[in-house]
């Protein structure tokens, strides 16, 4: 399985993010973490708050539709070898895992580490740990 190295659409993506998260703490006082966000938006509450939270989740998906309109990805490229009750249970182990975290990897990883938060610390080693491990054991164990 070969991994293509993309340095410019890895930095440019990164410099995205990270703007993203600064103008929403600038702008919102809230911390960009997308499981959050989305979390709190299924609880369906029409309040101020549903409607931030609706938009956000609008852009995200909006600029990946941008970026397939532009021609900067290919869709097809996409492709998910677990397939029906294992990806839904992945899903819900991911969920699981978010919940009890406190939090996914783009609110720990960006968020809070640039907060100086010491959980958000911990949490990001731990989540580079496992995916490193998952790596390792993906491409040369099994």
């Amino acid at each position: 399985m070969a991994t293509q190295f993309t340095p410019f659409y890895s930095t440019l993506g990164g410099l995205l993010i990270g703007m993203a998260a600064v103008l929403m703490m600038l702008g919102l006082g809230r911390i960009a973490g997308v499981s959050g966000v989305f979390g709190s938006l299924l609880t369906l509450r029409l309040d101020r708050d549903f409607v931030w939270r609706a938009a956000f989740i609008a852009g995200l998906l909006a600029g990946a539709f941008l970026a397939v309109i532009i021609g900067l990805y290919d869709p097809a490229s996409v492709t998910f070898p677990a397939k029906g009750v294992a990806a839904i249970v992945s899903g819900f182990i991911v969920g699981i895992g978010t919940a009890l975290g406190g939090g996914c990897t783009s609110g720990h990883g960006i968020c809070g580490l640039s907060r100086l938060s010491r959980r958000s610390f911990a949490a990001t080693i731990i989540f580079m740990l496992v995916a490193c491990i998952v790596v390792f054991v993906t491409r040369h164990v099994m």
